[in-house]
Parts: C-alpha cells; sequence; structure tokens
C-alpha cells in the first residue's frame, strides 16, 4: 500500500522574514554610507535608519509567526525564518542597547572635568567656522550636578612635568587619537596657560563632536583639564566621558614612557 506524502508549501512568513530582514540590513548600511560620506544631512540619515529599524522589527515578527506555524504543521522554512531573525536581531540591538543607556546615564551632552571653571572653547575664527558657527555656552548648573553624580571619577589629570612637556604630549596624544587639530596654543604669555581645539567623529555616523583641551602650569608640574561636547546629539550615551578619560589615559601613558 502506497503512502501519500504530500509537500508543504514553504512558509509565507520565514519567506518574507528573511526578504525583509536583508532589505533592513541594506537600507540600514545606505543610511550609515550617506550619512559618513556627507551625502545627506543627518534628519534625513536618521529617517533612512529609522526606516530600516522599523523593517527589522518587521521581519523579527514575521519569524515569530513563522516559527509557530512551522512547529506546529511542519512546513519548511525554519532556515530563512532563522537567518531573517538573526540579521533582524543584530539591527535592532545597537537602538536597544542605546535606549537602555538613555535610560540609565542622565541626559547629558557636554562633559569636562572642571565642573567649576569648565574650559571654554576658541572664538577665534578658525575654530568657529570649523565648528559651524557655533560657540557652545558653558554648561548649565543642572548638567554640572548631573555629571558630577555620573561620573565621580571624571577629574583633571595632573602631570610631574613642565607645562610645555605636557602640551607637547597632549598634542601628541590627540593627534593618535585620530583628532582634527584646529588650532593650538602652547603654554606661555601671561596666564602660561596652553590649548588645543579639535574634532572628533563618533565612530558608526561620523557625527562630529568638539573637543577642547587646557594646560595650566603648576608649582610642580602641569594640569590638564579637557571637555567634549556633542554638536547635534542632546544625549551622549556616555560617549563624551569615555572620551576624556580614553584621551587622559592615553596622556598618562605618553608621560610615563618617556625618555
Amino acid at each position: 500500500m502506497r503512502r501519500l506524502v504530500v509537500d508543504l508549501p514553504l512558509s509565507r512568513a520565514a519567506l518574507w522574514s528573511g526578504r525583509l530582514a536583508m532589505f533592513a540590513l541594506a537600507l540600514v548600511l545606505l543610511g550609515v554610507a550617506l550619512a559618513r560620506t556627507g551625502r545627506i544631512e543627518l534628519p534625513a540619515a536618521v529617517v533612512v535608519l529609522g526606516a530600516g529599524l522599523a523593517i527589522a522589527i518587521a521581519a523579527a515578527l514575521l519569524a515569530v509567526a513563522a516559527f509557530a506555524v512551522i512547529w506546529g504543521d511542519g512546513r519548511p522554512g525554519f532556515g530563512q525564518a532563522l537567518g531573517g531573525m538573526l540579521v533582524a536581531g543584530a539591527i535592532v540591538a545597537l537602538p536597544a542597547w542605546m535606549g537602555a543607556e538613555a535610560v540609565r546615564l542622565p541626559r547629558l551632552a557636554d562633559v569636562s572635568t572642571d565642573l567649576v571653571d569648565p574650559p571654554a572653547f576658541s572664538r577665534s575664527r578658525k575654530a568657529l567656522e570649523a565648528r559651524g558657527g557655533a560657540l557652545p555656552p558653558e554648561p548649565a548648573r543642572e548638567a554640572r550636578d548631573a555629571q558630577k553624580g555620573a561620573y565621580p571619577g571624571l577629574a583633571p589629570l595632573t602631570l610631574e612635568l613642565s607645562a610645555q612637556d605636557a602640551y607637547a604630549l597632549a598634542l601628541k596624544a590627540a593627534q593618535a587619537r585620530g583628532w582634527s587639530v584646529i588650532e593650538s596654543a602652547a603654554p606661555g604669555g601671561r596666564s602660561g596657560v596652553g590649548r588645543i581645539d579639535a574634532v572628533d567623529h563618533t565612530l558608526v555616523m561620523r557625527m562630529p563632536l568638539d573637543v577642547t583641551v587646557r594646560i595650566r602650569p603648576l608649582a610642580a608640574g602641569a594640569r590638564v583639564d579637557v571637555r567634549s561636547r556633542s554638536r547635534s546629539a542632546a544625549h551622549d550615551l556616555g560617549a563624551n566621558a569615555k572620551r576624556i578619560s580614553t584621551f587622559l589615559s592615553a596622556l598618562q601613558e605618553l608621560a610615563d614612557n618617556r625618555d
């Protein structure tokens, strides 16, 4: 007696989950590429990335539906559903992490090692042009209090070096970090203070951030203060504090390894 074998059709939910996930990935990569090359403005890039994220979520939901159908009647398509879920999950992972950090950390976009007298950004024409004509104001008291609670360990770096030597190493550390130095002034003059104004960029979207470094001579060394400010984001997700800490650690290492 022959057994009747019925070939069930591929789960449509699984098929469309994989297709939508790949389309979402292409959309996200396109948005990032256009933003990094400056082909579109940041708001437009955010719209493209948001569309990619929404499509990725739809792909993940279709994958869940496909798993239910496959489990229920044994339809083929598990591989397509799993691939769609993995690709969609990879796309959603970063925004999910960003959302968690936005809840965990205070809403800050301007961070400094000196909350009493934050380093001021240069007002020169060259510096203003590099910042799009903007002169960052001093952080509000509420923001300083929030920073004190969120990053209690963020503090100036004191080096047992002359201000001139500290300035030279700070300039070297800034260039090693890939910062674009706009202008710099060695310690000297009436105040004896040196400074470095630079522009850094975020890793993925290449969004510009402004950084200024101040070097003050001390009786037996030099004090280095750093201020880092996001230009377009209202919440830096801890990036500015991390940038300052990384820079100061690199500067300390350069000072320790001096011949």
